[in-house]
């Protein structure tokens, strides 16, 4: 297993990057913008880390910018936590069977969520290239949210 980041929502994308770079230090290793989903993903990273950070892609600190504007309350501005593993089905086995619930299952072979006991959003992601899809995984709808 290996971390990967953590992502926050913000409202302000150049407020957000004046404060975590210019202020605080962290540096941008990537950035993604999807028209399609709306929205706009920037990786940081503290000096530290860079390196590993542009080679490897982790450990980072992941901004989401929504395009359309949206009020996060409730702690909604915290999106997840993110682990890479080697294999996402045993993972989401071993977790399920010790009575987590998968809240969105690992249906495509690379991505799963679940929540802490704490209500904390923890993305899986498969190492690598996905996974053949497999049930009961495929057919397993979602529960609650992430």
């Amino acid at each position: 297993m290996r971390y990967l980041h953590t992502m926050v929502r913000v409202k302000d994308l150049d407020a957000s990057l004046h404060f975590y770079t210019t202020l605080f230090g962290l540096e941008e290793v990537r950035r993604t913008q999807n028209e399609k989903g709306r929205y706009t993903l920037v990786f940081l990273a503290a000096p530290g880390d860079k390196a590993d950070a542009t080679a490897k892609g982790a450990p980072c600190l992941e901004l989401t910018y929504n395009w359309d504007t949206e009020d996060y309350t409730g702690g909604r501005n915290f999106g997840h936590l993110a682990y890479e593993v080697d294999d996402i089905y045993a993972t989401c086995q071993r977790l399920m069977d010790n009575g987590i619930t998968i809240n969105r299952p690992p249906r495509d072979g690379h991505m799963a969520f679940v929540r802490s006991p704490d209500g904390i959003s923890i993305e899986i992601l498969q190492k690598g290239s996905s996974l053949p899809t497999a049930e009961p995984w495929a057919s397993m709808g979602n529960t609650g949210a992430w």
